[in-house]
């Protein structure tokens, strides 16, 4: 699948740490090749129509939505923040 960032993940994404950044990328890689990739755990977002999660490590989430073959990214950061502003 294709992947597209939206202007909000690009922001997020400059905060994370390296160390974050580099789960990250490990992360949309097996995103990308497999949606059902076990560590992702990836799962619709109750009461938000069309926007799905995805697991980066125990802390940190990314959220992001699905449109014909692209994944857009629309955040990432730690599990509480990331989830109420997907």
């Amino acid at each position: 699948m294709k992947i597209t960032r939206t202007a909000k993940f690009k922001k997020a994404w400059v905060e994370l740490s390296e160390e974050e950044k580099d789960l990250a990328r490990k992360a949309l890689k097996n995103l990308a090749t497999d949606l059902r990739y076990p560590a992702l755990r990836v799962k619709k977002m109750q009461g938000v129509e069309h926007i799905w999660e995805a697991r980066v490590s125990r802390s940190l989430r990314m959220t992001f939505e699905i449109q014909g073959n692209t994944i857009i990214l629309r955040n990432i950061g730690r599990h509480d923040e990331t989830l109420e502003h997907p």
